[in-house]
């Protein structure tokens, strides 16, 4: 397994992770980036107090959806990693996971904040209101990823966390389903948050949100029959992270009437759909190929879509070096490790999310990666069953390299 790792001299208590190495994290101080995205709606409000344009209440897509990608051409990749001998002692430096746990203050107060500014002086004009809602939207949906960063931690309050930020778009089944339905049949016909070739990102967005449901209530069912208790009792962990939804909501249709409700459903679906994009990124077309005995093989570095654009993985939380969060779900962001043999985007997420809202344009760029990271067979992919004959007629047989770069 080939990794880019930077060179260090480690003293021998620092490669048992008990004394500060002399090797430092170049991107240390960069990691607040990803606390501060809950600031959009605050910057949005003051632009529009500047130049009363009200445009800037749309701050939260324009940042993720244009600035970000330019960004990210602009700075390009990272592809160094932390040496092996520091990933424990970096794990352990608590300044990361502060960065963590400094979102969820900002981002109650960015929700508290933009549904008090809609409501103001008679409310804004519609378009305004939908505009912060939009952001806030923005704000919530990479606030998954922050519940996804927390959920995977052992800690009780990191994991207490995670449900906290999950509260704004309601999502709070996300936090049982993906630890343990996502991460067990990732890259599997079986998996609902694994997109297929040839299947678009709106054919995937109500299969994986209705999948993800309804697995998430399956495992969560179980485990409490497991421990002979009632599926409907405080003990439930989605629906103790539902009531934080119930009483957010409650609170706020309370402070701000409930004129707001419909600005609350716009700011959950773009919330989770944005989480779902993501989800449409990460293994499309990829696939673990089934075993004589039916079971599918492990999970490794070749069944994650990966990239090292540093802007995007310093909002995410290294979320891009995906293969490695499946292989050790624990570890942390700050020590996530860039893969040599994981297949790689052409652009961060932030650029292939846009891209995913357009099919065409996502297929012509998607489509041959994944032929080629299969050397031209494409009866080793995760295929779309609607799309399955027309797949198989244009691609059916292996191409040479040349087809595919056509």
């Amino acid at each position: 397994m080939t990794t880019s790792a930077a060179p260090s001299r480690l003293s021998g208590r620092a490669k048992l992770g008990t004394e500060r190495p002399d090797w430092r994290d170049g991107k240390r101080y960069l990691w607040i980036i990803g606390a501060v995205v809950p600031m959009f709606l605050f910057l949005g409000w003051g632009l529009v107090s500047l130049t009363g344009l009200g445009l800037f209440w749309w701050v939260g897509p324009i940042i993720l959806y244009v600035v970000l990608p330019l960004v990210d051409m602009l700075i390009g990749a990272d592809r160094t990693n932390p040496p092996e001998e520091v990933v424990a002692w970096l794990e352990q430096d608590r300044y990361y996971r502060w960065i963590t746990y400094a979102f969820l203050p900002l981002q109650l107060a960015a929700v508290i904040v933009g549904f008090w500014l809609m409501t103001r002086h008679g409310g804004l004009a519609v378009v305004d209101r939908i505009g912060i809602a939009a952001t806030l939207g923005m704000v919530n949906g990479v606030a998954i990823n922050t519940a996804h960063e927390l959920g995977h931690k052992k800690e009780h309050l990191e994991r207490w966390f995670a449900k906290v930020a999950l509260a704004p778009t309601g999502y709070g089944h996300f936090f049982i389903e993906h630890n343990r339905g996502h991460h067990v049949r990732v890259a599997t016909p079986e998996d609902p948050a694994s997109s297929r070739l040839g299947e678009t990102f709106w054919a995937f967005l109500p299969r994986t949100v209705l999948g993800s449901l309804t697995n998430g209530w399956s495992l969560e069912r179980s485990r409490l029959r497991r421990l002979e208790k009632r599926t409907f009792s405080p003990g439930n962990d989605i629906l103790n992270a539902w009531a934080m939804t119930v009483v957010l909501w409650a609170g706020l249709i309370l402070a701000f009437g409930i004129g707001i409700w419909p600005y609350l459903l716009i700011q959950a679906v773009l919330g989770f759909s944005l989480l779902e994009a993501v989800n449409y990124i990460e293994h499309y077309g990829l696939v673990r190929q089934q075993l004589e005995n039916g079971r599918w093989e492990r999970v490794t570095p070749r069944h994650s879509w990966n990239n090292n654009n540093t802007m995007t993985n310093l909002f995410l939380y290294h979320l891009q070096r995906h293969s490695d969060h499946h292989a050790n779900p624990t570890r942390r962001y700050q020590a996530l490790r860039h893969f040599d043999e994981s297949p790689q985007l052409p652009s961060g997420y932030a650029s292939m999310i846009v891209l995913c809202y357009f099919p065409p344009l996502w297929r012509k760029v998607m489509d041959k990666r994944v032929l080629a990271h299969y050397d031209g067979d494409v009866t080793l992919a995760n295929i779309q069953p609607s799309r399955r004959a027309k797949v198989l007629a244009k691609y059916g047989t292996p191409a040479a390299p040349t087809d595919l770069a056509a």
